[in-house]
């Protein structure tokens, strides 16, 4: 348990940080589970629209800090091969 002022503050600071990170990190998840379903499900419209809507989630997850710049690009450009992928089967 926090003892000084100071100390105090730091972890009302953190219990905030971690909730709203936490909430980010939850949307960018739920986008590209969306993204997977409609993959599993050959729905190639359905998983194009879901790319679309979740490259930006995944960038402003990575520009609040949540989680790093190269693991959003990581994640967008293997989501990308992906459905590209599906689509050149089809």
């Amino acid at each position: 348990m926090a003892n000084h002022k100071s100390a105090e503050k730091r972890n009302r600071q953190s219990q905030v940080r971690r909730v709203r990170n936490r909430a980010n990190r939850t949307r960018m998840r739920n986008a590209i589970k969306a993204v997977d379903s409609a993959i599993a499900t050959g729905a190639q419209e359905d998983a194009q629209t879901a790319l679309k809507t979740a490259i930006p989630v995944i960038a402003k997850t990575a520009s609040k800090g949540t989680i790093h710049k190269k693991n959003a690009s990581r994640r967008v450009s293997r989501l990308t091969k992906r459905v590209n992928k599906m689509q050149a089967a089809a």
